[in-house]
């Protein structure tokens, strides 16, 4: 029997193993099996890290645009070759199957793609003569040594959304990415190095909450940026703002996705399986609520009898709509939050507790569950589910379902199903929500567009991505300047001989 691999760490440009005596097994989730052991950096390990990052920063932060573009240019090259392989190890160690950790992989990559324009994106402001004989110009500078903290769901793409930007402006980063599913993340950045970052500008750290902590506290470190849960969030945006730190929090939410009877029913129904099923539902832009308006309601029994032939299997069957939950306490979580519904006087249409798929019997498996009449104060709304789990809920209007949502404390998506574009801009204008899709289930826009979650599902005033992306990660400098006259010099120069 061979010996399960030990996940390194990634400090000064060099594949390193801890010295810690604390490690985690890292699990398949359709199996059960241990594929990894991921180390607990301890703290000499993660001051070394963020020393190397701050070392290569004194050079790397006046390395030419032009270089930083190219490194850029031959990391998306690299990843592109590469994505079959990042695929193939996210399905291994977070369950999502191979076509959505493919799709994973292209988000990420679109990222990088963005990162290649930072030439562009980097430009500052130049006014001449802004005074009589007064020049003011700006400057767009790295911060120095930048941290990131990733939450399991997206173990290839969250990273994307913090490092590549970064370092294109010319920061040194230190990645910790879930120690649930860590292999991906440390390829990811292995690449950057292969494409020309400099040894000690990216550097990964495994670990729990007490490396989280260090980073977000240590002396060195000038921006955290971390996508993951609420309660995590939230430590993290108070330990890091506490700490003096600049600070992007994007947390949990509760997405709703509102159908209008005037929508084509065959493709609200069909978008919303995916946004509410897909992966299974370990996403925070899932459509977890779904609001149907009037007649729309109708549907209700296709939408289930839609759901039931979605088929559960090992992410590794291509043939899979969803593959299994991360972990068995994500599984038990999710099972007694669904209890939970039935307990409090939901209407549990589709059960998706018990599942057992042939071959994978120990997987963390749990089936698509629809929920009929919940209501706002139930414990399966007010709580982030996190697995495919699906809450109904009607209204008679429009304008109650704008109500209803904005009720919500969330603001990270929300979609709206119809053909009237005079309700979907009624929608967009009134509804409290930061990423507004229309006829667009999953709302999270292109990489050189912010993403804008809002309300409880952010703290921080910038977003990951876009140009909230490069102020995030840069500072602006100010210069303004006043120079003598060319021509008193040259006079000056003559009465002097």
């Amino acid at each position: 029997m061979s010996e399960v691999p030990r996940v390194p760490l990634l400090i000064g440009g060099k594949l390193v193993q801890s010295k810690t005596t604390e490690w985690r097994d890292v699990i398949n989730p359709a199996t059960q099996e241990v594929v990894a052991k991921v180390p607990f950096a301890t703290r000499e390990e993660l001051d070394l890290a963020v020393s190397n990052a701050k070392e290569a920063f004194k050079t790397w932060r006046n390395s030419g645009q032009g270089m930083r573009m190219r490194v850029m240019l031959k990391f998306q090259e690299l990843l592109r070759a590469n994505t079959g392989k990042l695929a193939e190890m996210i399905t291994r160690e977070h369950g999502k199957t191979l076509p959505d950790a493919e799709g994973e992989v292209g988000r990420g990559l679109e990222v990088v793609e963005h990162a290649c324009s930072i030439a562009n994106l980097q430009l500052g402001e130049y006014a001449e003569n802004a005074a009589t004989g007064i020049d003011v110009y700006t400057l767009i500078q790295p911060l120095g040594v930048c941290a990131g903290i990733t939450a399991f769901n997206f173990p290839v793409m969250l990273p994307c959304f913090m490092f590549p930007i970064a370092v294109a402006c010319g920061n040194t980063f230190v990645l910790k990415p879930s120690e649930q599913d860590p292999t991906s993340s440390l390829f990811l950045a292995q690449l950057a190095l292969e494409a020309g970052l400099p040894p000690g500008v990216l550097n990964v750290v495994h670990g729990g909450p007490e490396t989280a902590n260090g980073l977000c506290e240590h002396p060195d470190i000038k921006a955290v940026s971390f996508i993951g849960s609420t309660r995590v969030g939230t430590e993290i945006y108070n330990r890091a703002s506490a700490a003096g730190k600049r600070c992007q929090s994007m947390m949990g939410a509760k997405n709703h996705c509102v159908v209008l009877p005037d929508a084509d029913p065959e493709v609200a129904l069909n978008q919303l399986l995916g946004a509410a099923f897909g992966a299974a539902g370990q996403r925070c832009m899932a459509s977890s609520v779904a609001v149907l308006v009037g007649e729309a309601r109708n549907w209700l029994p296709d939408f289930v009898e839609r759901a039931k032939k979605l088929k559960v299997n090992s992410g590794t069957d291509r043939a899979a709509d969803l593959g299994p939950l991360v972990s068995p306490n994500a599984k038990k979580r999710v099972e007694g939050l669904i209890q939970k519904g039935v307990d409090e006087g939901a209407k549990l249409l589709l059960d998706g507790r018990d599942l057992k798929v042939a071959g994978f019997e120990q997987g963390n498996f749990v089936g698509p569950t629809i929920f009929d009449g919940v209501t706002e104060n139930m414990t399966i709304y007010t709580e982030e589910i996190f697995g495919p789990v699906l809450c109904v809920v009607g209204t008679e209007t429009l304008e109650e379902a704008v109500e209803f949502i904005n009720r919500n404390p969330n603001g990270n998506g929300v979609a709206l199903f119809t053909q009237d574009g005079g309700a979907a801009r009624y929608f967009q204008n009134n509804i409290d929500v930061g990423q507004v899709g229309i006829n667009v289930p999953i709302p999270v826009p292109v990489a050189w567009f912010s993403f804008t979650g809002s309300r409880g599902s952010k703290l921080g005033d910038l977003g990951p991505n876009g140009k909230q992306a490069v102020q995030f990660w840069t500072q602006t400098k100010t210069i303004t300047a006043r120079w003598s006259a060319h021509a008193k010099s040259v006079n000056t120069t003559i009465s002097m001989r």
